[in-house]
């Protein structure tokens, strides 16, 4: 080493010329990367499914109520297409049954939170009125119209959270929350999503008309094939399935 070269020296009060500069080089090189990194793996991470809760925030909601075998507000469309189908659950991870047991078939209005994801609706429910008295809600049809027998490939959900409570409202990464709703009484859906991206949700019930929830646990949150008699009531489709015949997926 000549005289004229520098040398580091650690507790040296100033770091020679040339050796700071490169340390600036290097250290604005590795805060670059990092930047970039963080923004690459943003990019490659799957989007969220889209859904909001209005959580804290109360609306009021006019129509009939069903519940064979999950409980739902039938509403009448404003444009007149056929009813809006709305279904219902109670605050928590809990089903709606209990809330509404007394008001079945009446016409009623519904205070609670709308949890929407632009397909499908629900109402956390908050507080139920008889409207029988009310002459002036519109009377909706709550007959159904058969879709046949289909094989459909799919995850089922609990709606609750999948439809804009939780996010992910689905996958493995949510299986155990989702056994926990249905398990309370949320209605179970099966997701059915196409080769183009669009999405279809089936209620999924047995063919007696019960509730199944309890029996699918076992298959909440994974790849299954379910066979059943699709009715469209409404927008509303419903499958009638025997939780013995869903399969899984063939490993490949």
């Amino acid at each position: 080493m000549s005289h004229g070269d520098e040398f580091f020296v650690g507790h040296a009060p100033r770091m020679p010329e040339s050796t700071r500069r490169r340390v600036r080089r290097v250290a604005a090189a590795l805060v670059a990367c990092g930047l970039a990194l963080g923004v690459a793996l943003t990019m490659l991470q799957a989007r969220f499914d889209e859904g909001v809760f209005e959580f804290g925030v109360e609306r009021t909601f006019d129509g009939v109520l069903l519940a064979e075998p999950y409980p739902v507000l039938l509403v009448a469309d404003a444009d007149g297409a056929g009813p809006r189908t709305i279904l219902l659950s109670a605050p928590g991870k809990h089903g709606a049954d209990a809330l509404v047991a007394d008001l079945v078939g009446r016409p009623v209005e519904v205070t609670g939170s709308l949890i929407d994801n632009g397909r499908r609706e629900m109402i956390e429910v908050h507080a139920v009125r008889d409207l029988s008295a009310d002459a002036r809600l519109p009377a909706v049809d709550a007959g159904g119209e058969s879709l046949g027998r289909l094989i459909l490939a799919g995850e089922i959900v609990d709606s609750k959270c999948h439809l804009g409570v939780m996010k992910p409202g689905r996958d493995k990464t949510h299986k155990a929350c989702a056994i926990r709703c249905i398990s309370g009484g949320v209605p179970p859906v099966l997701r059915v999503e196409d080769r183009h991206g669009r999405l279809a949700y089936f209620l999924l019930v047995g063919t007696d008309g019960r509730a199944i929830g309890r029996e699918l646990l076992s298959m909440i949150a994974e790849p299954v094939e379910v066979t059943g008699d699709v009715t469209r009531f409404g927008d509303l489709l419903v499958m009638r399935t025997e939780p013995a015949s869903i399969r899984r997926p063939a490993s490949r």
